[in-house]
């Protein structure tokens, strides 16, 4: 199974990123994903294992068995972009409503948490459509991807917490009219003040 086909399963996906910047055994995935049955998510952990996703960070004996910490590999996880760009309408809209699916679900396991206090927490689920063009959209992204980046490389430590950030950028609706930024006509477009 290639790697776009080990993520298009919410549990699977919920276990990457559950497993981003800290190994855990099962017993703590099942904390995460209380949701899932503990024979789900071992089913799911052994299927991202058998497709090189994750592996064995290190395991120890607690009474009398063996018990395994998980971390992923990170140049596994990463998808090909040529796998991307070959993708169908329809394998988009899979991979749409597995990634949200995750995301509801770990955002259900957020709030079922005793503690959990979403002003507190900075909990945000905003959206905003921007205008941009081809040149403007992809220098938001450059931005947004050189923060995460820093931010991605920070080890766990007390003072953390692991937050999951799903940033989500799709077009909904073409340009009206031809208009430039400064409001002026552009090409093949009639000034309405000059009729």
């Amino acid at each position: 199974m290639d790697t776009l086909a080990l993520l298009l399963h919410p549990v699977r996906l919920r276990i990457v990123h559950a497993l981003r910047g800290k190994a855990r055994t099962i017993a703590e995935l099942c904390e995460r994903l209380p949701d899932a049955s503990k024979a789900t998510v071992y089913r799911q952990v052994n299927v991202l294992a058998d497709g090189g996703l994750i592996e064995v960070a290190d395991e120890h004996r607690v009474h009398g068995a063996v018990e395994r910490r998980y971390q992923l590999v990170r140049s596994a996880v990463a998808v090909d972009p040529a796998a991307g760009a070959a993708m169908s309408a329809d394998e988009h809209r899979e991979a749409f409503a597995t990634a949200v699916a995750a995301l509801v679900g770990d955002f259900n396991a957020y709030l079922d948490r005793p503690d959990s206090n979403p002003y507190r927490d900075r909990v945000g689920y905003t959206q905003i459509p921007l205008w941009l063009t081809r040149a403007e959209l992809v220098q938001l992204q450059r931005v947004l991807r050189d923060a995460v980046l820093v931010a991605r490389n920070n080890p766990p430590w007390s003072a953390r917490r692991l937050h999951l950030l799903s940033p989500i950028i799709f077009p909904i609706e073409d340009a009206p009219d031809e208009t430039t930024p400064n409001g002026e006509p552009g090409h093949g477009q009639v000034d309405r003040n000059d009729s």
